[in-house]
């Protein structure tokens, strides 16, 4: 992330793209493609009402012939956003051919024409996860310059130097590397590099025929282990891991040192990362990935024996590295991952033990409402990139765990998550389906559908792409475990709920804007950073959020140029966003 502005000097090429308010288009569709048996919905944008009677029509892109019909749905509006048109869904789930093809829609004596997008099989998986390696092939902290330096690491505050090279830049704006930052806000830690590399993992392992089928699981295992030894790399002799490798902003790579990071870039030597500060999903994807038997720099015994350490150090240690000396559902969450992996790579009963209680512990933290509670009092979890890991560290959780009542207790609560997130996203006239939330604004409990801009953090807030990929994987992944699969219209709700998230990010939005970059019709403008790095293909952007300078989240907002100031908070690339849809679109195809 571009932490704060002030500190960096990047150079943004803006590409002439017209938005204002909303943009001129009025056909917004996912730019990439639907499976053929997924829901497919675009949505029309129209200052005035439409007759009752207007249809649109699906034509192939190539001859222009009209291959399918229907009625528009009827208008609704979005109050919160203030955006001054009409919404219509194009609902044409229901065709399914293969092919290349647009939307088109004639009002009055002028035809309107949307985005080209496919409809294929397996398309989001197929057509994208190779950009995905790519950009985390780019991402790499590997140049001359980067490697000289990271080799040779100063701790904050003492002359002692550590090894710690490899792993990804965080951002395109930002060649820092962060197992979590924002730790001091308690709360609102999200999961980075661990995340990455074991998102890589889960992909490689839930789909290796289709991902040898498409000529890439040799490049996305080899990108996991990359991110694996650098995770090792972090692991310190004291057995805790190195948060976060800062640059300052500065184009010196001698700048760079290890640090724990508050608030205005001031740095500290808290660099010690508690379960929640990505030291169980370090310790996840080290345990998940010894299971290989493939050895990078480091061999897999060393990849188990390494999460065991961590594992080990932190049942002891975590409360003093958590920043306000408590134990918050992220801890919990981001522990049930460790100790679930643990216990599948050793089938020892005293993970299957750490596992249950970390998981009773997030169970524990589901209200009636069905939203998680994030500490003792009231206050709801949202998170603005990994909202659905809670539900997704259940669902790998059982799949490992036999006992038929813990299993029940589980799943339980993960019905009870799904239900509460599709229920929210429903109840308010919301044509796009955009996933909505629950948080604590002036001591008050409201919903919303971007994450409150007044938080914990005192200043970080930015488009949520991550959180609606996170939402997609956890709702998918969670129907498998739920009577979702089993009950008609909650299977086509939880189906519609995931694909409109992805859609959402690949084009049919407001702005029309696909934020996976060279694909789709429109993209964000080119972000440079230090050392070469900067956007790539295959990388999303933060995307959209409520309107700024609303404190509670409400309105909404997209801006491409900001005098070279704030437009990280929508453009810039980040890696838990690529990180998350890869999640989404491996669950799409194995489910």
């Amino acid at each position: 992330m571009i932490k704060f502005r002030k500190h960096l000097k990047f150079i943004v090429i803006v590409l002439f793209i017209s938005i204002t308010a909303y943009s001129k288009s009025i056909i917004y569709v996912n730019q990439v493609g639907f499976d053929p048996k997924s829901p497919k919905i675009a949505i029309i944008g129209y200052e005035g009402k439409l007759s009752t009677n207007a249809t649109f029509d699906i034509i192939d892109a190539k001859t222009n012939k009209t291959v399918f019909t229907a009625a528009v749905g009827k208008s609704q509006s979005v109050d919160d956003w203030n955006l001054g048109r009409f919404f219509y869904e194009a609902d044409f789930s229901s065709f399914q051919k293969s092919g290349n093809y647009k939307v088109t829609l004639k009002i009055a004596d002028q035809i309107y024409t949307s985005a080209s997008f496919a409809i294929e099989e397996n398309i989001l998986a197929k057509r994208t996860i190779s950009s995905i390696v790519h950009y985390y092939n780019k991402q790499r902290a590997n140049t001359p310059e980067e490697l000289e330096a990271d080799k040779n690491m100063l701790l904050f505050g003492s002359t002692k130097k550590v090894d710690v090279h490899g792993g990804w830049c965080d951002a395109s704006g930002d060649v820092s590397k962060y197992f979590s930052h924002l730790a001091y806000a308690n709360f609102v830690s999200p999961q980075q590099t661990p995340l990455v590399t074991w998102s890589l993992i889960n992909t490689s392992e839930k789909i290796p025929k289709q991902l040898k089928e498409w000529k890439i699981k040799d490049s996305l295992d080899n990108e996991a282990i990359w991110g694996a030894d650098y995770l090792m790399r972090c692991l310190s002799d004291q057995d805790y891991f190195y948060m976060i490798v800062f640059s300052y902003f500065d184009k010196n790579p001698a700048s760079r040192r290890i640090v724990g990071l508050k608030a205005n870039s001031v740095t500290t030597d808290e660099y010690q990362s508690a379960f929640r500060e990505g030291g169980g999903m370090a310790i996840a994807a080290l345990a998940r990935i010894s299971q290989w038997k493939k050895n990078g720099d480091f061999t897999s015994k060393q990849y188990l024996e390494g999460a065991k350490r961590a594992y080990a150090h932190l049942l002891i240690n975590n409360t003093k590295y958590d920043d306000d000396g408590k134990e918050n559902i992220i801890d919990d969450y981001c522990a049930v991952m460790a100790a679930t992996e643990l216990w599948i790579a050793t089938d020892d009963s005293f993970y299957k033990d750490e596992a249950r209680r970390w998981g009773h512990n997030l169970e524990n933290r589901m209200t009636d409402k069905g939203w998680f509670r994030s500490n003792d009092g009231n206050r709801p979890f949202w998170h603005a990139a990994d909202a659905g890991l809670p539900v997704v560290a259940l669902t790998r959780y059982l799949k490992k765990e036999n006992d038929s009542n813990e299993r029940i207790a589980a799943t339980k609560v993960i019905k009870k998550a799904l239900d509460y997130n599709i229920a929210v996203t429903n109840n308010v006239s919301n044509p796009f389906g955009y996933a909505r939330q629950s948080f604590l604004f002036n001591d008050k409990i409201k919903d919303g559908f971007f994450i409150p801009h007044d938080n914990e953090t005192g200043w970080w807030w930015q488009g949520e792409n991550a959180r609606l990929a996170s939402l997609a994987t956890a709702v998918i992944e969670g129907a498998k475990v739920t009577s979702y699969n089993e009950n008609d219209s909650s299977k086509k709700a939880s189906n519609l709920y995931a694909s409109q998230q992805l859609s959402w990010i690949l084009g049919c939005n407001p702005y029309d804007i696909c934020f996976l970059y060279q694909f789709g019709q429109n993209n964000v403008p080119y972000m440079h950073s230090n050392y070469g790095h900067g956007s790539e293909r295959g990388g999303i952007s933060n995307g959209i959020t409520g309107k700024d300078g609303n404190g509670d989240g409400s309105g909404i907002d997209f801006k491409m140029d900001v005098d070279g100031n704030d437009e990280w908070r929508w453009t810039e690339q980040w890696i838990p966003h690529s990180a998350w849809f890869l999640q989404a679109i491996t669950a799409l195809v194995e489910n």
